[in-house]
């Protein structure tokens, strides 16, 4: 229990910028994440020669003496500004400042529903021209927690049960999730992964809201999207 506080404390931070500081920041550091997750791609894919692979690796470690001049030393973590507006930019599914994330922004209604519709390109591959089952994983776990905390039941995940239906496409893809039902502090999610010829992956996720969470706010403790 106290390391689960002490973790709380650390990582779970109200560091009470403004909404139109965070506004910045956004407008700031998206278009980097943006462009450093195009740059994941560009190496995979590249074929020019030696001299300009060289030459761009020298240009990249240029930029990365920059940017460590002044760092964050340590996770991202979650933060809150003064309004309570929630920050999970680390997060490795949907982190505007995480450029290992796919594009991913999810939509939610209070119902307990959410959704989303994004793209995967040639750095998401797992078999051959597919997207790999794992971040099939990483999206669902993430649209159907995002369901379970907008439909007021949030948690961590417990378990979560996937079930391939056919490969899953890179490209153009949706996903959607639903609270099924709660029992106590656990929410039951269902949801699915589709590309353009139907769904993939189907899943059922169990999001249990952790103890030292339990009687709190849950706009403070709930497994972050």
């Amino acid at each position: 229990m106290t390391d689960s506080i002490a973790h709380q404390q650390q990582f779970y931070v109200a560091d009470g910028l403004s909404d139109d500081e965070i506004a910045r920041q956004a407008d700031l550091y998206g278009p980097l994440t943006d462009s450093v997750r195009e740059l994941i791609e560009i190496a995979l894919l590249t074929e020019v020669d030696d001299p300009e692979v060289r030459a761009a690796q020298e240009h990249i470690e240029s930029a990365k003496r920059l940017l460590r001049q002044r760092a964050i030393p340590g996770p991202y973590g979650v933060r809150w500004g003064a309004s309570g507006q929630k920050r999970a930019w680390g997060n490795a599914a949907a982190g505007l400042r995480n450029a290992v994330a796919p594009p991913l922004v999810v939509e939610c209604e209070p119902d307990g529903r959410a959704w989303a519709d994004f793209h995967l390109g040639a750095a998401y591959e797992g078999p051959a021209g597919l997207t790999h089952g794992g971040v099939s994983a990483l999206v669902l776990d993430q649209v159907l927690g995002a369901a379970a905390e907008a439909g007021g039941a949030p948690g961590m995940t417990g378990t979560l049960t996937l079930r391939y239906r056919r490969p899953t496409p890179l490209g153009a893809l949706h996903a959607e999730a639903r609270i099924d039902r709660l029992e106590g502090v656990k929410t039951i999610v269902t949801g699915h992964l589709a590309g353009p010829d139907g769904v993939c992956v189907e899943a059922e996720g169990v999001f249990i809201l952790p103890r030292w969470a339990r009687g709190k706010d849950s706009a403070t403790v709930s497994d972050p999207v």
